[in-house]
Formats: structure tokens, C-alpha cells, sequence
């Protein structure tokens, strides 16, 4: 019965219990965190967004993101010459930081449950 209990976890999404080596979880389709995830520090992560936009996200693990918010970040800096970019600029900002937070403690959430 040891054996059992070892070689099962428990679904993120839905709880249901499945194989510890399911990626995908057979009865809600969610995929499951691999064991790479690691605790992430959600002040970190919004203090790194703080300093240079989108690398909250990199720490995240979402390099995709990260680099999509660095682009969108320097067309926003460039419409400052437009006046434009007085407004989006600073909301920008500020979302990504709120975003970098808030995807580290779902990322540790998540943690939780797996554990």
C-alpha cells in the first residue's frame, strides 16, 4: 500500500488523484506542475518589474511574456514623444508589476497543493 501512495498525487486543478508521472491530469485535462517549479518570492518578483519591465516575469519562469512586456514597454517609452505614451507608459508599469506578484503567488499556491 506504501507503494501505492508513492506512486500517486493529487490533480492542481481538481484534486483528483492520478499517477505521479501524469503531465496531464485524465479527468479535468489540466496540466500538472513538473517538479522544476520552485517557490518563487512575490516581492521579488514585483521589485525586479520595479527596476527593469518584464523581469519579474522572467524570475516567474515566463520568458515569453517577460520579453513580450520588455518590447511592449519600449514602444510605450517611445510614444512619450507623442504624449501618448505619458498615459500608457506608467500603466504599463504598474501592471507589470501587479502581474509579476500575483503570478508568483499562484505559482506557490499551486506549490501548496501539490504537496
Amino acid at each position: 500500500m506504501n507503494e501505492q501512495l508513492k506512486s500517486t498525487k493529487f490533480c492542481t486543478n481538481c484534486g483528483t488523484e492520478i499517477d505521479t508521472k501524469a503531465e496531464i491530469c485524465p479527468k479535468c485535462g489540466v496540466k500538472q506542475l513538473s517538479r522544476h517549479f520552485s517557490v518563487k518570492n512575490s516581492g521579488l518578483a514585483a521589485v525586479l518589474s520595479f527596476f527593469f519591465m518584464g523581469l519579474g516575469q522572467i524570475y516567474n519562469g515566463q520568458i515569453g511574456k517577460g520579453i513580450i512586456f520588455i518590447i511592449l514597454y519600449i514602444i510605450s517609452f517611445l510614444l512619450i514623444f507623442i504624449l501618448i505614451g505619458l498615459i500608457t507608459t506608467p500603466m504599463l508599469w504598474i501592471w507589470g508589476m501587479v502581474d509579476a506578484y500575483r503570478t508568483a503567488e499562484k505559482i506557490n499556491t499551486r506549490l501548496n497543493l501539490v504537496k
